[in-house]
């Protein structure tokens, strides 16, 4: 038996993605959309390419991590119960330039995300290999919180304050994730409806999510059923502390964009530049990726 066991696991591995939390170097918590795959041994497998390395320099500076399942988008459960992991991640310097060790989580992005299938084509491979030199990260889970789904919300006044940062960002989402810290420090996590006020975004947080007042950060994120027209904003800032809890946002970071037709020609540069900068920072020469293993992998998905 392990941790895991205890969750609804069918619905686990029904969600396509999960939002995925690490500490910064302030000590902010950041929360990012990704995929998940859970292990025979009850640890959770999780990837990252160079170009979005922070999530594994986080790591290796505080191995304390939280998941959270949330957005059951794309799994055909309605009604999904969210499940909340705490635990440890480990994320060895190793670039991983081929499906090897990591075969089953691979087959399942290929399957759930179609359209990544065309990355492995030899049109795409010069500018997609950035997206397939990654970096693995394991995490064995030490405290697990299944809880209800949001419930149902009132129709949100479209009025309200508008010059708080993040404001454009949260109004286009019908709920966020808190990112916080518990006492001990560790990340937790808690999908919210933010409620713009005068002085930050009003936060309900659930009984059994200890989030303590200190930095904090407010995660959107959508995408359809197949992992396709992603979106995600992290609105960081701080929480207070007493009966009504507020997050105070500071500043907004959007590495996808904000849905400009010029976005994706300016992220592909930039995740080739981040990729390179990591590279570069270690004296490595840029890998090369093992493409026949990673298309022998999108053929058999496909035929799934």
């Amino acid at each position: 038996m392990t941790l895991l066991d205890s969750a609804p696991l069918d619905v686990l591995d029904a969600y396509r993605t999960c939002e995925f939390v690490t500490l910064g170097r302030d000590g902010t918590p950041a929360a990012w959309p990704t995929a998940v795959r859970r292990q025979k041994d009850g640890t959770l497998l999780l990837s990252t390419s160079l170009a979005f390395s922070q999530k594994a320099l986080n790591i290796r500076r505080d191995d304390r991590v939280a998941l959270l399942f949330s957005d059951p988008t794309g799994s055909g459960l309605a009604h999904a119960p969210q499940i909340f992991v705490g635990g440890r991640a480990e994320c060895p310097d190793e670039i991983m330039t081929g499906p090897q060790g990591a075969e089953d989580y691979w087959r399942m992005l290929f399957e759930r995300q179609p359209h990544s299938r065309a990355y492995v084509s030899a049109p795409l491979r010069r500018l997609m290999d950035w997206y397939y030199l990654r970096l693995l990260i394991t995490v064995t889970p030490d405290q697990l919180v299944v809880r209800p789904p949001l419930p149902p919300s009132a129709p949100r006044d479209p009025e309200g304050p508008t010059a708080l940062p993040g404001s454009a960002q949260l109004a286009g989402f019908p709920s966020a994730v808190l990112a916080a810290r518990d006492a001990s420090g560790a990340p937790v996590l808690a999908r919210t409806r933010p409620v713009p006020t005068d002085e930050g975004f009003a936060v309900e947080v659930p009984d059994d999510c200890a989030a303590t007042a200190g930095p904090a950060s407010l995660l959107v994120h959508r995408h359809d059923d197949q992992l396709n027209h992603m979106r995600n904003a992290l609105v960081r800032g701080t929480l207070t502390a007493g009966d009504r809890r507020l997050l105070v946002p500071t500043n907004v970071v959007e590495p996808m964009g904000t849905g400009r037709p010029t976005d994706a020609i300016r992220v592909l540069r930039s995740t080739r530049r981040a990729t390179s900068r990591y590279l570069e920072r270690r004296g490595l020469d840029r890998p090369r990726v093992r493409w026949d293993e990673f298309k022998a992998l999108a053929v058999s998905a496909k035929r799934t």
